[in-house]
């Protein structure tokens, strides 16, 4: 299986923060932002790993992370000419993957679960990993029915359930047919969401739970609950 980290969009959310820097490299406690979901996808046991930037800022990626070699992995660098959503810059990857499963999670996304299990049991079709949250109307929302996901709705006015989808997700190779279909949202974007629902439309959608803590990392309040959730932990 092989990673990719979706790093790209201009952190508007964080400015001034992000006025001469791309939003994955600011801090989350002791560490850039970008090593979290590496590290991630690294326990899981994934060592051939693509990061997904936008234009502005891909030469700091490549100077913080190289080659990749000093984490023990391979590291390959694509760029998202212009904003066109999360489906959207996964498409990028089409041609690297060759077509095999992959492992794909955003880059402001900070988790303390350890994905290796999922990783090596995957057997094609889709996962997504859900965490119950207090407010899942910011987040897209699950609803499930025993063992399977019955439904995704994009951040709506009456939630379902309160499983929010983490930005944290594993497809086999269909997944690039499946963003071809794709019309743009309201947005103008090509959205996550409706990649991870023609997964459930076809009956081969899995979840599992999170069981540690999990935070974006997208605002000044979420920037800070991750830095202190991973102090914490560092405190143990």
């Amino acid at each position: 299986m092989k990673g990719i980290i979706l790093a790209g969009g201009n952190g508007s959310r964080l400015y001034p923060l992000t006025k001469v820097t791309n939003k994955h490299l600011l801090p989350v406690y002791d560490k850039p932002m970008i090593y979290y979901p590496l590290q991630t996808l690294i326990d899981g046991g994934i060592t051939e790993i693509m990061i997904v930037s936008g234009k502005g800022h891909a030469g700091d990626f490549l100077e913080l992370l190289g080659s990749g070699s000093e984490f023990g992995i391979r590291i390959t660098y694509e760029i998202q000419d212009e904003a066109g959503g999360i489906a959207q810059a996964l498409g990028l990857a089409e041609r690297w993957t060759r077509k095999e499963d992959v492992a794909v999670i955003l880059g402001d996304n900070i988790f303390q679960d350890n994905i290796r299990k999922n990783v090596e049991a995957f057997d094609g079709g889709a996962k997504i990993f859900l965490k119950e949250v207090t407010d899942p109307h910011r987040f897209g929302v699950a609803e499930i029915d025993g063992n399977q996901v019955i439904n995704i709705e994009e951040k709506p006015k009456d939630p379902k359930s309160n499983n929010a989808v983490t930005g944290l997700y594993i497809y086999d190779g269909r997944v690039f047919d499946s963003i071809k279909t794709l019309a743009p949202s309201g947005r103008g974007e090509l959205e996550i969401t409706d990649v991870n629902n023609s997964y459930i439309r076809r009956g081969s959608m899995e979840y599992a739970i999170l069981e540690g803590f999990w935070s974006d990392a997208g605002t000044f309040d979420s920037l800070l609950r991750a830095s202190l959730m991973v102090q914490e932990t560092r405190d143990i």
